[in-house]
């Protein structure tokens, strides 16, 4: 990525959408970041127009919102993270008993090596770990073979990342998430579909779980937003 960066590569307004979109995700960004087309400009080494027009299109997917001066990465909304959590439960538990069903070889070397990957990362940081696990979870989905499934948790996943922190920086949950994705990867490989959905759902519960553990020591810490 650090090439896209470069002033002096000429890049266009999707080549800026994506970089920009993969560090929203990846937590580059935090939440309440502004971002600034002229600043963009100078990054990038090009106009405004393809900065506005990927700023706009990063606005559509709700990754960012208008602020006093511009645009900003969204802050955290506690009502609105609790309920993508309950809906990303059960659409997980969905694509994962899909998955066990309907993966062909590839999907299964998918998984199989983004585990390897993972499994070898020595003391990942935060940001390597939500895109490691962003990726894994894309390929459970993928495998699913269901596009309207996929494009379902594609969006919430993008709503769940204006949290302060990822829920991989609790204790021990880096290790955890691993071991229950690679059970998860073998019931998909075996096609054992109600391990699969089982395994899932209860990864997710412990994902929101830990998640309402975190928005209580953001509220006590006055971290959140003072409600309306």
């Amino acid at each position: 990525m650090s090439g896209l960066t470069d002033s002096s590569e000429r890049v266009g307004g999707e080549t800026i959408f994506v970089v920009l979109r993969h560090e929203i995700l990846t937590g580059v960004h935090p939440p309440g970041t502004p971002l600034r087309e002229v600043g963009l400009s100078e990054r990038f080494g090009v106009s405004r127009t393809p900065v506005r027009e990927a700023l706009r299109r990063l606005q559509h997917e709700r990754l960012l919102e208008r602020a006093d001066r511009g645009l900003r990465v969204p802050r955290i909304d506690p009502q609105e993270v609790i309920q993508i959590y309950d809906l990303r439960v059960m659409l997980e538990e969905d694509a994962a008993g899909q998955a066990a069903q309907s993966r062909g070889a590839a999907d299964q070397l998918r998984l199989g090596a983004l585990m390897e990957r993972d499994l070898g990362l020595i003391t990942p940081d935060d940001q390597t770990r939500v895109r490691c696990n962003l990726e894994f979870h894309a390929a459970v989905w993928s495998a699913a073979h269901n596009r309207v499934l996929e494009d379902l948790l594609e969006r919430l996943s993008t709503h769940s990342i204006h949290a302060p922190h990822s829920t991989l920086i609790v204790a021990h949950r880096w290790e955890n998430a691993l071991d229950e994705h690679a059970a998860l990867a073998q019931a998909i490989g075996e096609r054992r579909i109600e391990d699969a959905r089982g395994i899932a759902r209860q990864h997710m519960e412990t994902a929101r779980t830990l998640r309402l553990q975190l928005l209580r020591e953001a509220a006590v810490a006055g971290l959140l937003p003072a409600a309306d």
